[in-house]
This record gives structure tokens, C-alpha cells and sequence, in this order.
């Protein structure tokens, strides 16, 4: 059953990496590139001050900068965990898979640890703002799902490594969000 289903996925990968297109390298390598997110939480950061002020926003920042080193440390318990390879260190997709980075990264991909950020802060920042901005979560997780996909695309993840991270970072968003609500409450923050 394993077997198949890691199967699947690198039939999965090699059809969705298969999709790519060099005139479409640049967009891409700008999605998965950490920095792109910039103007998104600089609006996240403006749009929570609106809505909460200054001394819940310092809170609110407090508990995303540990949300974030949580999922990053996770990812790399379950990288040298599990051990699987990135797609280019696996020798049977390596030679027929694009490879759209300089490099691969390190050896082990399982889980990817920018699906699982992404997927957390679109997620916090939906519970958290959604009331007062409506289409705020939309906008949040189609960003999510694009920053995942471009793992995929410039073949340093398997679709399962990007699955498994967007889960995990929802539930850990939903986890940190239930608890910064009960803080803010319980101190009366």
C-alpha cells in the first residue's frame, strides 16, 4: 500500500513538473523565493494593526514568530526523520524531472516547510481578520497554494511533501489560534 501510494505521488510530480514551461521559470522561482511574501505580511501587519492596535498586534507578532519556528523545526524533525529524497536526488525521476533551481537543497524533502508556513499564516490570519475582511482568507490561501505548487514546479517537493506540510500547518495554525484567543482573554490582553 505505501509502495503505491509513493508511487503515485512521484507519477503525480513528474506530471505536474512536467507542466512547466521556461518562459514561466522566473515567475515561478519569484513565487518560492521567501522574500516575495514580504508585501503580503506587511499587509497582514498593517491590516491586523487597524483591526487590533498596537499592543495586540505586538502580541499577535509574538505568537506568528513562534507559530513559524514551530512548523520550520517540525519540518526538519520529519525531514531527517523520515528521510525521503527530493524528487532530484531520487535517481529515477532526476534524470527525466525539471529541475527549474541552481540546486536541489538539501537531501531530504518530507515535509515541505514552505506549503506548511504558508498554509499557517493564511490560515491564522483568516481566523484572526475574516470578520472585519471578508475575502482576506480567500486571497490568503490562494497565496498558500500557489507558494506550495511552486514547490513542486521547480522540482524540489513531491506533491505528498506539499500536502502533508499544508496540513500540518492548518492544524497548527488552528492550535496557535485557539490559544492566542484564550491568552487574549485569560490576561485580558
Amino acid at each position: 500500500m505505501l509502495e503505491e501510494l509513493i508511487q503515485l505521488d512521484k507519477e503525480l510530480f513528474l506530471f505536474l513538473n512536467g507542466l512547466g514551461n521556461p518562459n514561466w521559470d522566473g515567475f515561478w522561482m519569484f513565487v518560492t523565493n521567501k522574500l516575495s511574501s514580504f508585501p503580503i505580511y506587511l499587509i497582514l501587519l498593517v491590516l491586523t494593526y487597524k483591526q487590533l492596535g498596537l499592543r495586540k498586534t505586538l502580541i499577535t507578532l509574538a505568537a506568528v514568530a513562534i507559530l513559524i519556528l514551530v512548523t520550520d523545526q517540525l519540518a526538519n524533525f520529519f525531514k531527517y526523520g523520515v528521510q525521503r529524497l527530493r524528487p532530484c536526488y531520487d535517481q529515477d525521476l532526476s534524470t527525466i524531472m525539471r529541475l527549474v533551481k541552481n540546486s536541489c537543497g538539501g537531501k531530504f524533502g518530507y515535509f515541505s516547510a514552505h506549503a506548511a508556513n504558508s498554509f499557517a499564516l493564511a490560515s491564522f490570519f483568516t481566523l484572526l481578520l475574516n470578520s472585519k475582511f471578508k475575502f482576506i482568507g480567500l486571497l490568503l490561501f490562494f497565496w498558500a497554494t500557489i507558494v506550495a505548487y511552486s514547490r513542486i514546479y521547480i522540482g524540489v517537493h513531491f506533491p505528498l511533501d506539499v500536502l502533508t506540510g499544508a496540513i500540518i500547518g492548518l492544524g497548527l495554525s488552528w492550535l496557535f489560534a485557539k490559544l492566542y484567543i484564550f491568552a487574549l482573554h485569560k490576561f485580558q490582553l
